[in-house]
């Protein structure tokens, strides 16, 4: 599956004009929604015309507004899937298959292939730069599957910089720490499919605080990225029951890689003083 409606979009916007920009916002705050109506009401909602939305859309290399429409249907369907949806009955692949496990992992290496075309050099820089700088809090939350891809990225973050801090689940817990939240933090969410409503509202709230949202997500683009600055999707489907988050941990590696090389003054500084005796 190639890119997402809502990855094309995030893609294409600057080089866009600024009636197509205004279609493009007004998408992306009605997503998927206002994309499965009528071009006139399309246009009515985001304040363009409809010659507009129709520039718009050839923008992000649909041929027709009928194809613009099947995809972001095709989208939600796969974005929807549960796992059981998903199940390997029938796979062309044997169930007794004695290399399952090659197989699996040639798929799980293409991935990341596939997730390193998905990212632009400049977004995976201009992440890695944000953190390095270390202006205000950053802070992460994860979803049902990603809660330890935040864990993990969180532990070698403060090793490397200061102020950072993981969003607690609990509700309670949560309304406290939004006390703390400041114009001009940081915040790295992870949200895979089937989508978190619990973080959409989050990112939400946390636009609402003007902080600069991060999102790392699958081929298919979480709801979140209607709130987010940054973007660093991955590649997670394997055409299996579960998908595969092992691309999104090299994504998370790679950020700290090159964060700490960006800081490297002051983070060997923070690790050589954790090492001391």
């Amino acid at each position: 599956m190639g890119k997402s409606v809502a990855g094309r979009i995030h893609d294409a916007i600057a080089g866009l004009t600024a009636a197509e920009k205004r279609a493009a916002r007004g998408l992306l705050g009605s997503y998927p929604t206002l994309g499965l109506a009528p071009v006139a009401e399309f246009a009515l909602h985001a304040g363009v015309s409809s010659a507009s939305v129709l520039r718009f859309v050839a923008q992000l290399g649909y041929k027709s507004y009928p194809d613009f429409q099947r995809a972001l249907r095709d989208e939600m369907e796969q974005r929807s899937k549960s796992p059981l949806q998903r199940s390997p009955t029938g796979s062309s692949e044997s169930l007794d298959d004695p290399r399952f496990l090659d197989h699996f992992i040639a798929q799980a290496v293409d991935n990341l292939r596939r997730a390193a075309a998905l990212i632009p050099a400049s977004e995976f820089e201009a992440v890695c730069t944000r953190l390095a700088e270390s202006r205000g809090t950053c802070w992460l939350a994860g979803g049902r599957f990603t809660d330890f891809l935040a864990g993990y990225m969180e532990a070698h973050l403060r090793l490397i910089r200061p102020g950072v801090r993981r969003f607690d689940g609990r509700p309670a817990t949560l309304a406290d720490q939004m006390l703390d939240v400041r114009d001009g933090d940081t915040a790295i969410i992870f949200d895979v499919r089937r989508y978190d409503p619990a973080l959409l509202q989050l990112a939400s709230d946390l636009a609402a605080k003007r902080v600069q949202i991060v999102l790392i997500t699958d081929e298919w683009m979480s709801p979140v990225s209607r709130f987010a600055k940054l973007v660093l999707p991955g590649y997670t489907e394997m055409g299996r029951t579960w998908d595969a988050n092992g691309a999104l941990l090299t994504v998370v590696e790679a950020v700290l890689a090159r964060t700490t090389e960006l800081t490297w003054t002051t983070a060997s500084k923070r690790m050589g003083a954790i090492e001391r005796p």
